[in-house]
């Protein structure tokens, strides 16, 4: 049985791979052969040919069915005269034509074994059985399938929860050693003081001077200026004040492969401008770009704490370039962007990080503080007055208006009315550093809608002259405690926008009305009936030649006429045409105005008359003050941001304020 049933399948193999061969379609060649002709007319005979050469393999060998199949393909038909390309035999009836030949050979051979017994049908239990079985199976498969995901799940949450870089909840120097070395600190709320001392940049180095030098382990704070990792270094700089920087650099360590791989992977995620923490030990460096030059940290721990954005409107490198600069570069094959006017204050925030403009608003509050400290001196007090007054302080000077309770206030344009009631008030030598709101509609680079004042206001026993002296000698303080104490920010200042120091004389440079006009006029000015205000190019023209004649940038001008002068000045003595006031002058441009104030109650009613003023409830008071006595008095208001701006040499008013008000702008 067993050699029967390996010759039966032998067969069925072969059987198969001649039903194949008989139905490929052979080239047509030009053979002529007699029986090629007789096939090509007859192809029935080819399928039963075949068909039982195959049925014969039952009980002939393997190698006789091969000989057989060559045999038949031998005598394929060919294309004979008549035109035909190719002859087909359809393998359908070699099949058919088989079919009954193996029939017969299946016969012979079941004939000779034994029969097996006829199949039956499985009952609805077996045939569930059966689906169940498959069902489970099935099942299981699915199974073991989640399986294999949720493993590779694991293994790939848990590779990621160690690559992690968590955030660090710093509560206490103490605990140190168990935080992590890197990783953004968990946000700042004061949950706790964590005895850590934080160090200044500028205290660093290696001179016999420097507070941390060389070995020292310090802690840092400050805003990441600049960062650079590449493979296992990293060299970042850190900024403090704006200009204050310094190196710090990690280099990967082969006896901590995960940890330095782990600090790496988040130095990576750290942007420029975010604000860090870092402690680091000094080590002795050559680093050229950075105001430490001789020092550098070696990072130990680091964290963000607060991150920004990695996309700004623009960079600070950019906005602390001189215009020069980024002139002579536009010819090269990396021009440096120019950043606008628009753009810089629309971020000003960002702005201000640049050094240059940094320092600007330290030589501001500088300037508050010399001018404090220089009146202290002479004897004066700090007051302050309202921002809120039922009428105009100034005449012909745009006031804002609010609803008051029902009732219509203004902004304050100055606090003159105000000083000088307090001269009233037996303060006789005050001053006062505070807003001053002017709508005036003026698109220039030298005007504010709103500004700081710097005003002053004193008695005064024979002539205002006194003033002149106080203003001159405050000035001079202001003017060497910049270039002294302030030097360092001067000095950065300087290498984005170029100046020179004030030139100014000992004792006040004091030009009279008819001798600027003498001035002007050789200058080529028509000056006309010589009563007309001062445009800005007679006041450069003014300066230049003050400058060529007596060697200052800083003088003072006094006797303008009358007419162009407020209500509450005073009239000079000899000709009521013109006015005991006076204004100053830096570089050619006017930072102050002055004069002696109009004290009797009488006149100033009859000069308010005469400028067509009505002296309403806002001025009753003001006059009133008067009325009960007041010593005469002359003063002066300053233009805070006009003072930075002209000192500095800066082309725009714009750049010594803060966060500018313009008629075209209110926000930032």
């Amino acid at each position: 049985m067993p050699s029967l049933y390996k010759e039966h399948r032998s067969t069925t193999k072969l059987s198969k791979f001649g039903i194949f061969l008989a139905a490929i379609t052979i080239p047509a060649t030009t053979a002529s052969a007699s029986n090629n002709n007789i096939m090509m007319r007859n192809p029935q005979a080819l399928t039963r040919g075949v068909a039982t050469a195959f049925a014969s393999t039952s009980s002939s060998s393997s190698s006789s069915v091969l000989r057989k199949s060559s045999s038949i393909l031998s005598s394929w038909p060919h294309v004979s005269g008549s035109g035909s390309s190719s002859a087909f035999v359809h393998p359908f009836s070699v099949t058919n034509a088989f079919a009954t030949s193996s029939s017969s050979s299946s016969s012979r051979w079941m004939s000779s074994s034994n029969e097996a017994p006829p199949q039956q049908e499985k009952t609805e239990e077996e045939m569930a059985a059966i689906k169940a079985a498959r069902e489970e199976r099935k099942a299981e498969k699915e199974r073991k399938k989640a399986e294999k995901a949720a493993k590779k799940a694991a293994a790939k949450a848990a590779e990621e929860e160690a690559n992690k870089v968590h955030n660090v909840n710093y509560l206490s120097y103490a605990n140190q050693d168990s935080y992590e070395k890197c990783g953004d600190m968990d946000r700042i709320m004061s949950k706790s003081q964590t005895g850590r001392t934080f160090s200044r940049v500028f205290d660093i180095g290696t001179s016999d001077d420097a507070t941390h030098k060389p070995g020292d382990t310090i802690w840092l704070s400050g805003r990441l200026h600049s960062i650079r990792v590449k493979g296992g270094s990293c060299f970042l700089v850190l900024r403090q004040n704006s200009f204050d920087t310094v190196q710090a650099c990690f280099f990967k360590d082969k006896e901590d492969p995960d940890g330095s791989a782990k600090m790496i992977r988040y130095l990576k995620t750290l942007t420029a401008e975010s604000i860090i923490q870092l402690e680091g030990t000094v080590v002795e460096a050559n680093v050229k770009s950075c105001s430490v030059q001789d020092a550098e940290l070696s990072i130990q721990r680091i964290h963000s704490v607060s991150n920004a954005e990695a996309m700004l409107p623009f960079l600070v490198e950019d906005a602390a370039r001189s215009e020069k600069e980024v002139e002579e570069s536009q010819g090269t094959d990396r021009p440096f962007p120019r950043l606008g006017q628009e753009l810089r204050l629309d971020h000003r925030w960002m702005d201000l990080r640049a050094p240059a403009n940094n320092a600007i608003m330290r030589v501001q509050s500088a300037i508050c503080q010399l001018f404090r400290e220089s009146l202290y001196s002479q004897g004066f007090i700090e007051i302050h007055t309202p921002k809120l007054i039922a009428g105009e302080s100034e005449s012909g000077a745009g006031v804002f208006t609010t609803d008051y309770f029902g009732t219509t206030a203004c902004l304050a344009q100055s606090p003159q009315l105000y000083k000088q009631m307090a001269i009233s008030s037996d303060l006789d030598r005050v001053f006062e550093i505070g807003p001053v709101f002017r709508a005036e509609n003026s698109n220039t680079r030298r005007h504010l809608c709103e500004f700081t004042g710097l005003d002053l206001e004193m008695a005064i026993d024979d002539h205002y002259m006194e003033t002149l002296e106080v203003i001159h000698s405050m000035f001079k303080h202001i003017f060497e405690g910049l270039e002294t104490r302030w030097a360092k920010e001067l000095a950065v200042i300087r290498t984005q926008y170029e100046s020179e120091p004030v030139a100014f004389t000992d004792e006040p440079c004091v030009l009279h009305w008819p001798e600027a006009m003498e001035i002007l006029k050789e200058e080529g000015f028509d000056m006309g009936d010589e009563m007309g205000d001062l445009n800005g190019a007679m006041e450069l023209a003014l300066g230049a030649a003050v400058k060529k004649k007596y060697g200052t940038d800083f003088f003072m001008l006094d006797k303008y006429p009358a007419e162009i002068r407020p209500f509450y000045t005073m009239p000079c003595p000899e000709n009521d045409k013109f006015s005991n006031s006076y204004d100053i002058f830096i570089r050619g441009q006017e930072i102050c105005s002055g004069a002696q104030r109009c004290h009797d109650p009488d006149l100033v009613v009859k000069i308010l008359e005469q400028k067509g003023i009505e002296a309403g409830d806002g001025l009753k008071s003001y006059i009133d003050s008067f009325k009960h006595g007041v010593s005469p008095h002359a003063g002066a208001g300053i233009g805070l941001e006009r003072v930075v701006f002209l000192y500095l040499g800066l082309d725009n008013v714009r750049k010594a304020s803060m966060f500018p008000r313009d008629p075209n702008r209110c926000t930032p």
